[in-house]
């Protein structure tokens, strides 16, 4: 469904940067504490590098054979700030920032990214683009794997005028979320960061953050067309560039690095995800999941129902999971779910923002939690414990 508080880049992200914004007061750790129940740990604690992973059935293994889970936090801000003029990253990515996310027991980042910062097009800012946003990007994914976090590198927006419904702005430049990639940028943004990328196996790709395509057509099968094949699809004015087309530009450079792909309805839709899915000549590829709260698909039964037989397949990666309440018994209930499959999750967001306006973790970049945030912290330190 349409993330009414989750067009955080849009809208948190702006408010932010308003004259008098500040984070919230840290609530006291010694209050907002919860068990973590009904934890696998499959993982191992991070470690000096991150490992090299491929998919092995439905499990990522790294080169011993050892299954392996991403486990983490999303790290919002290259996505927007770049095409806001404001900088490059939203807040804090020092070494400092980088331990205190390792600090909560995590394994992985997922990292937002915006295709047209990437590849430096005319209407951005240079200061924030081309070469100087690739060079931060690359410097970011060494802090990380320095610290044993495994990158995960995503294309969060992108290019093409879409005035449909569930529309994020009229803008045809990447400054908000599209329903699909695009077939002027998108591709070539795939060439680039897979073929920088390419020799660094330890990082993982995320084709495109929530593809929504399904908004633009009431017809399900031609959205899940859309999907894979891309081209000129019903409801959208610009030339779409399918997952298959994604994956295959990955491919071409001889990278082989996993690669995860979300599904319809904002990635909470993976109902034909095994049917559509696109072809890796890999054998890398693992299914992304966003799921919050206000989603159509957020209790058990549904989880049971529409993402079993795809987890059941491949790896199942819930790149996004939260919740609009500043509190955490959502995301308690989706970590239990997810443990008992021994699948992937990633909390958003690694941002000191107010959680009454979109899932803020935390409160500073030292790693205090917010209330929210609290939950994934300890969930997160009883599964990888130090």
């Amino acid at each position: 469904m349409r993330r009414p508080l989750r067009l955080y880049a849009v809208a948190v992200a702006v408010v932010l940067a308003l004259p008098g914004a500040s984070p919230p007061a840290a609530p006291d750790p010694a209050t907002a504490v919860s068990p973590a129940s009904a934890v696998f740990p499959v993982s191992p604690a991070p470690s000096a590098a991150p490992p090299q992973l491929h998919v092995e059935g439905n499990r990522f293994v790294d080169r011993t054979g050892t299954p392996y889970r991403l486990l983490g936090v999303n790290r919002s801000g290259a996505e927007f700030s770049c095409v806001q003029g404001r900088g490059i990253f939203d807040g804090t990515v020092d070494d400092a920032s980088v331990a205190a996310i390792a600090g909560w027991g995590a394994n992985t980042v997922r990292v937002p990214l915006n295709e047209e910062c990437w590849l430096g097009t005319a209407n951005i800012d240079p200061r924030y683009a081309g070469a100087a946003y690739t060079s931060a990007i690359r410097d970011y994914v060494r802090r990380l794997t320095a610290h044993g976090l495994t990158p995960v590198l995503e294309l969060h927006w992108s290019h093409g005028r879409y005035t449909g419904p569930s529309a994020g702005c009229a803008d045809e430049h990447a400054s908000c979320q599209k329903p699909m990639p695009d077939r002027r940028h998108s591709p070539a943004f795939w060439s680039s960061v897979a073929g920088t990328f390419k020799n660094t196996p330890e990082v993982v790709f995320d084709l495109f953050n929530e593809p929504y395509p399904d908004r633009a057509t009431p017809d399900t099968e031609r959205a899940w067309t859309c999907w894979r094949d891309g081209g000129n699809c019903p409801g959208i004015g610009y030339e779409v560039a399918g997952t298959q087309t994604l994956l295959d530009a990955v491919r071409a450079t001889g990278a082989r690095n996993p690669v995860l792909v979300g599904g319809l309805a904002y990635a909470n839709d993976l109902s034909r995800w095994a049917a559509y899915a696109p072809k890796d000549p890999a054998g890398n590829l693992a299914a992304a999941w966003h799921v919050y709260n206000f989603n159509a698909c957020a209790d058990e039964s549904c989880w049971s129902r529409a993402l079993g037989p795809v987890a059941e397949r491949v790896p199942l990666v819930a790149g996004e999971i939260g919740e609009n309440t500043c509190a955490h018994a959502f995301t308690d209930r989706v970590m239990r779910w997810l443990d008992g499959r021994r699948a992937s999750y990633l909390g958003w967001t690694w941002n000191t923002w107010d959680c009454a306006s979109g899932p803020a973790l935390i409160s500073d970049y030292a790693g205090t939690p917010t209330a929210y945030g609290v939950g994934l912290r300890d969930h997160l330190r009883a599964v990888n414990p130090a």
